[in-house]
């Protein structure tokens, strides 16, 4: 990837989109510090403006392709996103809990928060795996084709959900999507990555669904 230059802005609902192998997940890692640039510079805020250190959940692509036999239960599962919050070797507490069970709710799993996480579908995996980073917390939320395995209904309550945490909470959130159809209009821009004339992907555009930019976009 070459001639990337991507600002997101705190508190925007951003879609990174392009065809297979635009290298979008690249982009992402990138972002998060998981992957270090052969050149050039990748930065992002360390803490929040009240000093406390930035909260950061990802999704990772097909991160809900479990193991039938996995025997963990899904509130047991979203619970395990709040040791982000503190020490691993400490133990769940009420506040975990309340965090847990609103993500699930959020998310519109609930019901199914004592079955072993192996006996679910693949859109209710990916749902719960949402839910374990929603109940992190975070103030940068990134996804990776966060939808895969949903259906319509599901898709849609999952934008609504986005684009609330983004107005109510001002949390970041970037997801790669190449579904925008359904996505677009809750988002406040798309980066989209696209082969260069002489090969090679680059960030060639950023759209604002209210306007247009001259610049490609920052994390928080």
């Amino acid at each position: 990837m070459e001639d990337v230059d991507v600002e997101i802005h705190s508190g925007e609902f951003v879609a990174v989109t392009g065809p297979n192998g635009a290298s979008k997940t690249t982009l992402l890692k990138l972002a998060l510090g998981l992957l270090q640039p052969w050149s050039g510079e990748v930065s992002r805020v360390r803490c929040r403006k009240d000093g406390k250190k930035l909260a950061v959940g990802y999704v990772p692509q097909q991160v809900a392709a479990f193991n039938s036999g996995f025997p963990s239960k899904v509130l047991e599962f979203v619970c395990s996103g709040t040791y982000m919050r503190g020490s691993w070797l400490r133990r769940i507490n009420r506040k975990d809990r309340e965090l847990a069970e609103q993500a699930l709710k959020q998310i519109g799993m609930w019901e199914q928060r004592n079955r072993k996480i192996g006996e679910l579908s693949g859109g209710q995996k990916q749902r719960i795996c949402i839910a374990r980073a929603l109940a992190q917390e975070p103030d940068l939320l990134v996804l990776d084709e966060p939808t895969t395995g949903m259906d319509a209904q599901s898709r849609v309550q999952l934008y609504e959900l986005l684009h609330s945490c983004v107005n109510k909470r001002g949390v970041t959130v970037v997801m790669v999507t190449h579904d925008l159809s359904e996505a677009g209009s809750y988002l406040d821009r798309i980066i989209q990555l696209e082969r260069k004339e002489v090969g090679g992907w680059k960030c060639c555009t950023t759209t604002s669904c209210k306007g247009h930019f001259s610049l490609v976009g920052s994390l928080p």
